[in-house]
């Protein structure tokens, strides 16, 4: 609250404020240019798959998102080899390769030589020269006339939703108390050592005690 009499502030509302402002009345032709422009890849790249290369599954990086799984730069060599494939003829498949990636686990490992196993069932490979005699792996013409090119993801990668399941509270675990459990653990852990050493120390005592070793013979018998 202004207190006393003060000067109300200029507040620069005169400014050539058209001068300073962008607009965009060219985003409907930008959209329809942008259709063409994906048309004509498409019909550039036929037979193959208008949106690219096939990529590995890969974790997302930092410990906040690395539940999340999505497309990664490139296959392994390790997972190429694992799949039976070279970088080579990988390259010329549709396949996408970075040498610089390592494998950090077995699990994705696995989960990236399954997928290009999976891919390379479904590929139709064109012959490199059609009047010459195929090679191992080209499609016949009968099998290349069925052949059609796919406009969406290859492989699309989707994240599982986890299963929840609901059921009833039991009398154990209302009467459970996370805080009472937390110190309990803290406390053993601290007199764990202490408590270590007491029992031994008790038992070396109790085997050095007179009689001790006629009533380990007796108990030996009994046994027996």
């Amino acid at each position: 609250m202004v207190k006393g009499n003060h000067m109300i502030s200029n507040g620069h509302f005169h400014k050539y404020w058209q001068r300073h402002i962008r607009t965009w009345f060219n985003q409907p032709a930008r959209k329809d240019r942008r259709r063409q422009n994906r048309i004509k890849k498409a019909k550039a790249v036929f037979p193959r798959p208008a949106t690219g290369p096939l990529r590995p599954v890969v974790r997302c990086p930092s410990q906040r998102y690395n539940t999340k799984i999505r497309a990664g730069r490139g296959f392994t060599l390790a997972e190429l080899k694992g799949a039976g494939l070279t970088k080579g003829f990988a390259q010329t498949v549709g396949i996408a390769v970075d040498p610089r990636r390592q494998n950090k686990s077995v699990e994705s490992r696995q989960q990236n030589i399954q997928r290009l196993k999976e891919y390379r069932s479904k590929l139709i490979l064109f012959p490199i020269h059609e009047k010459k005699k195929l090679r191992k792996g080209e499609a016949t013409e009968e099998e290349r006339k069925l052949a059609t090119q796919l406009r969406g993801p290859v492989l699309p990668i989707v994240n599982e939703k986890p299963a929840v399941e609901f059921r009833p509270i039991t009398e154990k675990e209302k009467k459970f108390s996370a805080f009472l459990a937390v110190r309990q653990a803290r406390l053993h852990a601290r007199h764990f050592g202490a408590r270590a050493k007491k029992a031994k120390d008790s038992a070396e005592q109790e085997s050095n005690a007179p009689g001790a070793d006629k009533k380990e013979k007796k108990d030996k018998k009994s046994k027996k």
